[in-house]
């Protein structure tokens, strides 16, 4: 009887250390199944769980034992549980800048990559981490694209608390957000911008990854999240990316140093790439802007586009708009460049492109201009029982409330009631009298109309002195701007 090759034995020994590269057919059909298997004929077999042992024991991995993890488990060879048990040891050990390197490689490896060639204008892409009425991309892209850039975006749909700009986008009738890698390229060579859903054929592995670390409890982790989130935009060729990096309770980093940690870490990774990365951290300590909601928020960013926006989101967008087109052209006057950002939006330069991008895109943006879409079939006001100074509005209990209302999902599966929502006619800084209405919330579910109410109240926080409103934006970092 032939021995079990195992990886306490002799020859599995050997292979886990690459030390045998020629072995007989019986002692091959023994190592696989065994578990061991190669990724091709020039490396030697390996097994998933003596990499997952040499992660959990805190030693770095070599590029081909990440290799091997990522494309064994989109080819399926790999399970489930060996790629949680994998995402675990990472929790816990981390990841040195190599090996987040490496996995961010084999994961953009792992599907097709987005050429701009031929676009004729500086590319950049833009990220946002997510956060409470969080409709930034509906104005910076078409603001950027204004001021002379091209800003092809793949963007995703919201889930929990924090939207998405897919789910705000699909709230306009005929808006198509199904594009192909050519159609995508077109709109950004024509209109100066597109945005679209990621097809299967981009960062398979990230998408496979992500879903099993979300049920697995092993999304926290900043080697995970860094190579999660760069894989995606890294995948589209763009020169430059800017990431909007919220920071505060309705945020994925609730502190500041969280939210650092990050933005080196993507401006390193960025850089071993060739890519220009510059990283705009923002408070989420409250809603953005006064809208949450798909539709509505839709409304807020037109509003915006035609120069009548909420103070705090206008100077966000700005701010943003300029650190795009800064990371696609280092050579510019950041100041010039807010200025004319501001200027945009005043002439209508940016409304302009916004216009042609909906259109290209199949939308009908007449429809949400001139109300002919559907409401909510509730719109339940909210009053103030007593005056004071708004202090602060909770954002994660708003994005919470919002969810509750239909606005969100619980679950990837779950729908999403794009006329759901809540619509502020207060913001931080303002002076509330006693009866004054500070909300209305939009919803076509039943239920009490005098508990919510009661849960928006306890969001927003007054005070009986006025008080300082901060500016949205907290850092830049990259570039001369790091601050």
């Amino acid at each position: 009887m032939l021995p079990r090759i195992t990886g306490t034995s002799v020859v599995g020994r050997s292979l886990q250390r690459g030390l045998v590269m020629s072995i007989s057919p019986t002692q091959r059909m023994l190592a696989e199944g065994a578990g061991f298997w190669r990724l091709n004929a020039t490396l030697p077999l390996m097994r998933a769980v003596d990499i997952i042992e040499r992660k959990r024991d805190g030693h770095e991995l070599g590029s081909e034992e990440i290799e091997f993890l990522v494309t064994g488990y989109v080819g399926g060879q790999v399970p489930d549980y060996q790629m949680a048990a994998f995402c675990m040891a990472v929790v816990w050990q981390g990841m040195t800048s190599a090996e987040t390197e490496t996995l961010t490689r084999a994961m953009i490896a792992s599907g097709e990559t987005v050429s701009l060639d031929g676009i004729g204008r500086p590319t950049v892409d833009k990220h946002s981490t997510g956060g409470v009425g969080d409709k930034t991309t509906l104005v910076v892209a078409p603001l950027a694209a204004s001021m002379g850039v091209a800003v092809p975006k793949l963007s995703g749909r919201g889930l929990g608390h924090t939207g998405g700009t897919l789910d705000k986008l699909e709230s306009i009738p005929g808006m198509r957000i199904d594009l192909s890698l050519a159609e995508l390229v077109r709109c950004c060579r024509e209109v100066g911008m597109a945005v679209a859903s990621p097809t299967a054929d981009v960062v398979p592995a990230d998408r496979k990854i992500y879903a099993l670390r979300d049920a697995t409890a092993t999304v926290r982790s900043l080697p995970l999240i860094v190579s999660s989130i760069m894989s995606k935009k890294l995948a589209v060729e763009t020169e430059a990316i800017v990431l909007d990096v919220k920071v505060g309770e309705g945020a994925f980093f609730t502190t500041l140093d969280q939210a650092r940690a990050f933005a080196n870490a993507a401006i390193a990774l960025g850089e071993r790439f060739g890519r220009r990365v510059r990283c705009v951290l923002t408070a989420m300590d409250r809603p953005l802007g006064r809208t949450v909601g798909n539709l509505l928020e839709v409304e807020e960013a037109i509003a915006t586009l035609r120069g009548d926006g909420p103070p705090d989101f206008v100077a966000l967008c700005t701010e943003v708009a300029a650190q795009m087109v800064l990371a696609a052209q280092p050579a510019s006057d950041v100041d010039a460049l807010r200025r004319n950002a501001t200027e945009k939006l005043k002439d209508g330069g940016a409304l302009a492109v916004f216009e042609r991008w909906v259109l290209a895109q199949g939308g009908d943006l007449s429809a949400v201009v001139d109300g002919r879409v559907a409401y909510a079939s509730r719109q339940l006001e909210v009053v103030a029982k007593r005056s004071g100074h708004v202090s602060r509005v909770h954002a994660l209990a708003v994005g919470h409330l919002a969810m509750e209302l239909g606005a969100g999902r619980e679950t990837k599966e779950s729908d999403v009631d794009h006329t759901a929502g809540i619509v502020f006619d207060v913001q931080v800084g303002d002076r509330v009298e006693a009866g004054q209405r500070i909300a209305v919330l939009h919803t076509n579910r039943d239920g009490d109309a005098a508990i919510w109410a009661d849960a928006l109240r306890d969001t927003v926080e007054l005070s009986a002195e006025p008080v300082l409103v901060a500016h949205p934006v907290i850092a830049v970092i990259g570039g001369a701007e790091t601050n």
